[in-house]
């Protein structure tokens, strides 16, 4: 939990958070010009949160850095088995899944607040998290992301 994993396609899934961040907001996810691998380190060791899931029906989470690994109180490779949905507890499951949807269609969603629960049971709030689509190089969706750097625990 305390290093990046080290993996060739882990340095592209940051890359394609950080391509698919700058085509949905106009911003820079970090601010910088950094090699790729630069770039996988100082995310994966920033003092916000970013996640990442898949495409799957039911999505896992592929990619959490530090700071949510802290805060959902998990290690890498359970974080990484994780279907995302299990991120906010059942009654707050529908209002993240519209949010979702609403992200699918228009690419990004700003300014989105909601319970979340760590692996441990402690809800947290967070705030002003931006959640966007993510595209390969080529336009294909692989995936979602979010990224905050405000939460409280309730």
């Amino acid at each position: 939990m305390n290093s990046l994993p080290q993996a060739a396609s882990l340095v592209a899934h940051t890359l394609c958070l950080a391509r698919s961040f700058k085509k949905w907001t106009g911003r820079d996810l970090l601010t910088g010009n950094f090699s790729p691998t630069e770039l996988a380190e100082k995310l994966f060791n920033a003092p916000f949160v970013v996640v990442s899931h898949g495409t799957q029906a039911d999505p896992i989470l592929n990619y959490g850095n530090r700071t949510a690994l802290a805060l959902w109180e998990m290690s890498w490779d359970d974080f990484t088995r994780t279907p995302s949905r299990l991120t906010a507890e059942a009654p707050n499951r529908e209002e993240r899944a519209k949010l979702l949807e609403a992200v699918t269609r228009n690419g990004f969603s700003d300014n989105y607040s909601g319970v979340r629960i760590s692996k441990s049971g402690r809800r947290f709030e967070i705030f002003r998290a931006t959640v966007w689509n993510l595209v390969s190089e080529t336009g294909g969706r692989c995936g979602q992301a979010a990224t905050f750097s405000e939460w409280k625990f309730l």
